[in-house]
Parts: C-alpha cells; sequence; structure tokens
C-alpha cells in the first residue's frame, strides 16, 4: 500500500499564496492524464494508489469516442439535419499555428548525442570532485563548475525521465566525476505529484541510475522535486529535500552517488523545497511551511497553531538528526561556512537568521544559543544565500515563483556575517527569489520583473548594468557567470548569454519542448567545462555545448 500524502496537495507546485489563474491548472491537469495514457508505467503507479481513476479514464475514453464520432459524423447529422453555411472565412495563414507545429515537431525528433570522438576525448570525463559541491557549485553560487564558457551554443542531448516529455526539471543540475544529477516532477491528475532522481553520464546522456522510491520493493514513491542535489565531499552521498509547496510529510533522501540507492531518509512534517547545504560530515536544509490559502497562515499540526517551518541538521554518515531549530518559512537554500548556518525566513517571517550547527547538548555544554544573529528583512527572504568572504548576500521581495503582486517590490541585502548588521542594500523593482551569483565583486541578480540587473559588490552594490532576456518575462533561476559570459533564463524557458562588460545580449535559445503550461523554468545553469547544463519545464534536462568566444 502506498504511503504518499496527497490529500492536501495542490496542483501548482510552488503555490504560497492563493490566486493561480485557473486555465493554466486545466492545462496542466489535461496534459497529465493524457502523459498517463501514454506511459502504462506511470498508469500503474497512478491506479494502485488510486484504483477509482480507473473510472475517471473510462470516462475520458468514452468521451473522446463520442467526440470522435461526432466530429467524423456527416454535417447534417450533427447540427440536427441542417446544413450551416460559413461565409467571409479568412484566408489567410496562421502563422501561429505553424510556428507551433514546427516547434512539435522538432521536438518529437530525437536529439543526437555527441560523436564517439567528441565523447572520448570530452573534460567532463574527470575523477571524481573531493569537495563537497552544495546548490549552484559553490558559496558564491556562480554556477561555473571550471573551464570555458561557450557560445554558439547547440543541443547534443535532452533527457527526459522515463522517456517522457511531460516530467519537469525544476531544480538545478549537479555535475562532477564526468556525472550529471538531476530530479524530476510530474504531476497526476488528482494533483498531487510523483518525482525521481537520476544520474547521466555527462558526455553522452545516457542514464545510469534512476531512483523513484524510497525503499526497494514498496511503494513510497516520492513525489516531485523543487530541491536541488548536493553531493558529499566524498562523492558517496548525493543528498536532496523531496516535496512541492502544497506537500506534507516530506522527507531528506541520501542516495549512493554511484547506484541511486538510498542509503537512508529522514521525515518531516512539511516539505523540503530548500536545497541543502554540507559541511563535513553535516547536512542542512529548511523545512517551509504550508500557508492556508485564505489566511497566508502555515497549516500542518494537529493542535491547530500550524507549523510555521524549521532548519534540519543531519549527519550525513549515518542520517542522525543533529538539530532541528525553529524558523518561520526557512525555503531559501543555506550556507555552511566554520559550524554557522546561514538561512532565509519567507512568509510570516522575512527575516534572515545565523544559527550554529553543533547538537543541543553541546551548545549547553559550552553555554551558547543556537542563534547567532536574527535580522529582520523589509520582504519574504526566500532567495537562497550567498556568501562571499564575510559578506552574506540575499535577495527578497514581494509576490512569489508562481505570484506577481500589483505594487512589486525587491530588495538585495548584504550583511556582516558575523553579527548580522546591514552593509549595504540595493532596491530591486520587483522580487529576487533566484540566487545571487558572485565572480570576484561582479553580481548578477534575477529579477522578477524580467531583468537581469548586475552590481558591484566591492561599491556596495553599485549598479553597473540592466539588461532583459525577451520582454519582461520574469527570471525566476539564477544565473551563471564564466569567464566574460553571464547565463539566464526566463520562465518561459528562453536561455541567454550576455556580455559581462556591458549586458549586450549576444544569443538566445528556446529550450522548452513546447510552450510551458506554469511558466515554471526554474532550473538554475550550469557551465562546466565547455557544456552548459540546465532544465525547463517542458524540454527535459540537456547539455548545450559551443565555442569558447
Amino acid at each position: 500500500m502506498t504511503t504518499r500524502n496527497n490529500a492536501r496537495r495542490g496542483v501548482v507546485p510552488v503555490v504560497a499564496q492563493a490566486g493561480t489563474a485557473l486555465a493554466p491548472l486545466i492545462a496542466v491537469g489535461v496534459t497529465n492524464t493524457i502523459g498517463l495514457l501514454l506511459k502504462p508505467r506511470e498508469l500503474i503507479r497512478v491506479l494502485k494508489a488510486k484504483p477509482w481513476i480507473l473510472l475517471i479514464l473510462a470516462a475520458i475514453a468514452g468521451g473522446a469516442w463520442g467526440l470522435y464520432t461526432w466530429i467524423t459524423a456527416p454535417a447534417e447529422s450533427r447540427r440536427g439535419g441542417t446544413t450551416v453555411a460559413v461565409t467571409g472565412a479568412a484566408t489567410g495563414t496562421d502563422w501561429s499555428k505553424v510556428a507551433l507545429e514546427i516547434i512539435r515537431q522538432r521536438a518529437m525528433a530525437p536529439i543526437p548525442s555527441a560523436p564517439a570522438s567528441q565523447a572520448a576525448a570530452d573534460p567532463l570525463a574527470a575523477d571524481a570532485t573531493q569537495t563537497a559541491i552544495p546548490f549552484r557549485g559553490n558559496n558564491g553560487r556562480s554556477g561555473h563548475m571550471g573551464g570555458p564558457a561557450p557560445r554558439g551554443l547547440q543541443t547534443t542531448w535532452a533527457y527526459y525521465p522515463y522517456d517522457d516529455r511531460f516530467n519537469m526539471i525544476l531544480s538545478s543540475p549537479l555535475v562532477a566525476g564526468g556525472m550529471v544529477y538531476g530530479a524530476s516532477c510530474q504531476l497526476d491528475p488528482e494533483g498531487g505529484s510523483f518525482g525521481a532522481v537520476f544520474c547521466l553520464d555527462a558526455t553522452t546522456g545516457v542514464e545510469q541510475w534512476l531512483c523513484e522510491v524510497a525503499a526497494p520493493g514498496t511503494e513510497r514513491y516520492f513525489t516531485g522535486f523543487y530541491s536541488s542535489p548536493a553531493l558529499s565531499a566524498d562523492g558517496q552521498s548525493l543528498i536532496i529535500g523531496q516535496g512541492l509547496h502544497t506537500d506534507f510529510d516530506a522527507e531528506l533522501l541520501c542516495l549512493d552517488a554511484a547506484t541511486g540507492a538510498v542509503r537512508w531518509t529522514v521525515a518531516t512534517p512539511l516539505h523540503l523545497e530548500s536545497s541543502p547545504a554540507i559541511e563535513g560530515d553535516l547536512v542542512v536544509i529548511g523545512a517551509g511551511a504550508v500557508e492556508n490559502a485564505d489566511s497566508g497562515k502555515p497549516e500542518g499540526d494537529p493542535d491547530g497553531r500550524g507549523n510555521p517551518g524549521f532548519v534540519l541538521g543531519v549527519r550525513i554518515s549515518t542520517g542522525e538528526v543533529v538539530f532541528r531549530a525553529p524558523v518561520a518559512d526557512p525555503e531559501s537554500a543555506p550556507i555552511l561556512h566554520q559550524g554557522i548556518c546561514y538561512i532565509g525566513s519567507g512568509l510570516n517571517g522575512s527575516r534572515v537568521v545565523a544559527l550554529r550547527t553543533e547538537s543541543d547538548a553541546e551548545l549547553a555544554a559550552a553555554g551558547l544559543k543556537r542563534v547567532l544573529w536574527d535580522v529582520p528583512s523589509p520582504f519574504p527572504a526566500t532567495g537562497p544565500i550567498t556568501l562571499i568572504d564575510d559578506t552574506v548576500l540575499v535577495g527578497c521581495g514581494k509576490g512569489d515563483i508562481v505570484h506577481t503582486v500589483k505594487d512589486p517590490e525587491g530588495r538585495v541585502l548584504a550583511l556582516d556575517a558575523a553579527t548580522g548588521a546591514t552593509k549595504w542594500t540595493v532596491d530591486m523593482p520587483d522580487a529576487v527569489l533566484g540566487p545571487i551569483a558572485v565572480d570576484g565583486h561582479f553580481a548578477a541578480v534575477p529579477c522578477r520583473n524580467g531583468e537581469l540587473v548586475a552590481i558591484d559588490i566591492a561599491a556596495e552594490g553599485s549598479v553597473l548594468w540592466r539588461s532583459r532576456i525577451k520582454d519582461d518575462q520574469p527570471i525566476l533561476a539564477g544565473a551563471a557567470i564564466a569567464g566574460e559570459s553571464v547565463y539566464a533564463l526566463t520562465n518561459t524557458g528562453f536561455l541567454a548569454i550576455f556580455e559581462r562588460s556591458d549586458g549586450t545580449q549576444v544569443e538566445r535559445h528556446f529550450i522548452n519542448d513546447r510552450a510551458g503550461e506554469m511558466k515554471l523554468t526554474t532550473s538554475a545553469p550550469i557551465i562546466a567545462e565547455g557544456s552548459v547544463f540546465v532544465g525547463s519545464e517542458t524540454g527535459g534536462l540537456r547539455r548545450m555545448v559551443g565555442a569558447a568566444p
């Protein structure tokens, strides 16, 4: 019997407030139902958990047959025996339909793998890393794992879990030791989700393993993933949070990086959209609150007070919980540095917090409190933390991944890592939801209004330039900085490259296979040895290569 907890889940994976448009939800429900019909493995899994869906599918099949017979019947019988003449119809070509059909045909065509000669010499086939790899590759969140910055990008492979193009890649990939690790999310017709963690050969895109259940022989299937994976320093443990924003009872997962076998799980009453941080044998992640759609207050405790969220620390070697620290809605991806965890507090919190990471007993013996400092932020601080030397950078703002607001506003905060004192701030026209990428003194800030804003952190955040990828399409994911190139993408799936010096856009690519119904392209790109690895809502996880400028 499955133990997936879908009773209170919504369709939208990252809803933080009420008001999501109804039409996109209907579209997603229809497309995912069709996806299940075309995918026997997923259909069987859904029917095991929810046998009543068989009746719905039978009704859909009956309705489809009725529609087919109605369409193919003579016009007279369809209209009650009366022929309706249509006059004055437009005779021009509908070019939007033509363009969509071209996109559809290209999406269905197989994307060739890299040639064997290229694979043999590819620098991605390197030895496994000996340094822990967090979300975005480093504490500066630059997204650059080494090697040249490619331009003139072309896709060499695209990967879809289960060979199914209805799987979304919401999280950012991780590249190490010639492998690329990622996670997927697929919505089911009832409003829950399925997910899987996978490992691919970075050069060819060939699947090495895929894990979808918490334990072999069980039906405890993973829910969808928004969290991005982190890799332990010895390269053996891949750790990722589970669950989407409306999920309860999600788990922190530790998988064997070589085989995909689950090493341990830690249950939580909430969801883990936060991406884990690692230092030594400790992994830390935020468990975010599930807010009531009407009141915006947290739900989840039997006493009715709601569970506001907490920060969780776990021993990697054993799966033992080291600490749980109460923090309101810590959706932010934390940073661990010298025994201190830096993390943002989102809805109903609006703070940035520094926590000591020892166990309760160790803190008591040393006469120390868990909280090193706790400072308010002007808006919910859901953006991942960036740490540069002794400065903590974090974005905040009104609105969230799904919702905009009538009076958008955002800010970048630069705080002293030791005291939490404000060093400087930069006002933004909208929320900063993705990580702030930093290389040297140069920082790239993604803004929900569609601007990529470059600032100089050595000059107290002085704005260097502002550029857009395409119109006012929001930038929800973090940028990548490699050499003289800056890579960023919109929520609809346009990936662009900018000149680092002045923000000139030098090229742009559409990486979705079809228009995203949810506008949830949130996978920040990773640059590694001349390749770009990036996921999207409808285009899978892909590798793009080019030439150094």
